[in-house]
């Protein structure tokens, strides 16, 4: 009789042991305490209300783009010119508003009509070539990376685009994406709610709707997928339409907030974006993450940034620490991705 209540139990904790080694937040969450409890150690100023609305700034646009890049790559491909596109959203509605006066709204219309596009673009060839989505959207990146510079400077002369801020209807723009929420005598930038929205939103469509089933499936074995009627393409191509829409998102946001935008934006920054992810419990080979996890890499992201700078360090010693957690992340996840396989048998 007590060996038998002996093995319930053991059977008890090792289910236990699974289903937290298996929410892919989990360690992420572990590691965003750490590393809050040692940069507020370390700098007063780290941990007050100024200090903590600093670093969260830039984890919100991050945390909004890392949301959308963990749900394509949880559907097992990555988008290289994600980062790219949040530029060439904010270059097209910077040029059409300021040098060639079309209607705010018109605008935006158009750099969002045009970011799906490329988004849908990206996802049909993955679809229809069955070429690995790195070297589709590396092209993407390229093109995109000498349109940016290329179109900018034929049409200012310069790699910079100003004067956002006398557009009509510039104020309805600012106080929806570039306003401040005054707390405890700290500006948090709205960007911040909208980042918990984008979170709450994936996770959603993750957890609670049968695309999110869709995406797993993708993402774990598509071939599999696609036996049991799951429709392949067409969870793809939206997979990557969204990370389109969370750049229109993100690079409206910054040319709002900064009132201009360089050529060069947003290089460089899907990498960024895939490293949150990473950090946050995805797993490269796909089928496996979250929303929330992605979010907290971001936040991770943020904290690192900020922290160091309050630390007094040298600023180069980021990408020290940024390397080190995802090196960290991913042989991390390499043990939950063996740990849930043996789980399935």
């Amino acid at each position: 009789m007590s060996v038998g209540i002996a093995a319930d139990e053991r059977v008890a904790r090792v289910g236990l042991l699974k289903r937290v080694l298996l929410k892919p937040e989990l360690g992420a969450l572990l590691g965003a305490v750490l590393v809050f409890v040692f940069f507020a150690a370390l700098s007063d100023v780290f941990r007050s209300p100024g200090g903590v609305a600093n670093w969260l700034d830039p984890a919100s646009t991050l945390g909004i783009m890392a949301v959308a890049v963990a749900l394509l790559m949880i559907g097992g491909h990555f988008d290289l010119s994600a980062g790219v596109q949040t530029g060439t959203a904010a270059i097209t509605s910077g040029l059409l508003t300021t040098y060639y006066g079309v209607n705010t709204w018109a605008a935006l219309a158009i750099s969002l009509a045009l970011v799906l596009a490329i988004g849908f673009v990206n996802g049909y060839l993955v679809v229809r070539t069955g070429l690995p989505s790195f070297i589709i959207t590396l092209g993407t990146f390229l093109m995109l990376q000498g349109l940016n510079l290329g179109i900018t400077k034929l049409v200012t002369n310069t790699v910079q685009i100003n004067n956002f801020d006398k557009i009509i209807g510039y104020d309805v723009l600012h106080a929806v994406f570039a306003s401040e929420i005054t707390i405890a005598g700290a500006d948090f930038q709205i960007a911040i709610l909208w980042w918990v929205v984008a979170t709450i939103a994936g996770s959603w469509l993750l957890l609670r709707t049968r695309f999110g089933n869709w995406i797993f499936a993708t993402g774990g074995d598509a071939n599999a997928g696609r036996n049991v009627g799951v429709p392949v393409a067409r969870t793809t191509i939206t997979l990557f339409m969204i990370t389109s829409l969370a750049a229109w998102f993100v690079g409206t946001t910054q040319i709002v907030r900064l009132t201009s935008i360089q050529a060069q934006a947003g290089f460089g920054q899907e990498l960024i974006y895939i490293v949150a992810a990473v950090i946050g419990g995805c797993l490269l080979t796909g089928g496996f993450g979250s929303a929330v996890g992605a979010s907290i890499g971001a936040l991770i992201f943020g904290m690192t940034s900020q922290g160091i700078v309050y630390a007094g360090w040298d600023a180069d010693w980021f990408k020290f620490f940024l390397g080190a957690m995802l090196l960290l992340a991913v042989l991390a996840n390499q043990y939950i991705r063996r740990f849930a396989e043996l789980s399935r048998r």
